[in-house]
């Protein structure tokens, strides 16, 4: 069946920036020893799955037409900024020097899991990010509650 990238985890980098990816996000990867890695789009994050991540962004830019200026924006941003990170025997991935300067990471990550695809965080982004999202959740919710009541 489908596997998904669930929860949020705390780790810690080491001295040579590699994080032990959770058990279950490795169990989600269905086999693909490694990770596809890139700094998120629409967030100051790095952007992480497994061979159906990569196939989505694959397909995307492939419906775009040649010279689209979205499919040179998306193949610059993702498939240029993409790193397939490997897994070593410990379970441990080594995240890149420049992955971690654009979306400011150095010691404490948070991994959150987006269904088919994760992003790693820098510890304190990712509590203001998720008290924002928290709040958009909520607003968005009760909006479309609402908006069903009225055409009940």
């Amino acid at each position: 069946g489908l596997q998904v990238f669930l929860s949020t985890y705390e780790k810690q980098l080491d001295a040579k920036r590699r994080i032990v990816a959770p058990q279950d996000f490795r169990a989600a990867l269905g086999g693909f020893d490694g990770i596809y890695c890139f700094p998120a789009i629409e967030a100051d994050c790095l952007e992480a799955g497994g061979q159906a991540l990569f196939d989505r962004y694959q397909a995307l830019i492939g419906e775009l037409a040649v010279g689209d200026p979205l499919r040179n924006a998306l193949e610059t941003s993702v498939l240029g900024g993409m790193t397939r990170l490997s897994f070593d025997t410990a379970g441990r991935i080594t995240l890149p020097d420049s992955l971690c300067e654009t979306v400011g990471i150095s010691d404490w990550v948070v991994l959150t899991g987006l269904g088919d695809r994760f992003q790693i965080w820098s510890r304190d982004a990712f509590k203001t990010h998720r008290a924002v999202q928290r709040q958009a959740a909520r607003d968005g919710l009760a909006a479309l509650r609402a908006q069903q009541r009225s055409a009940a």
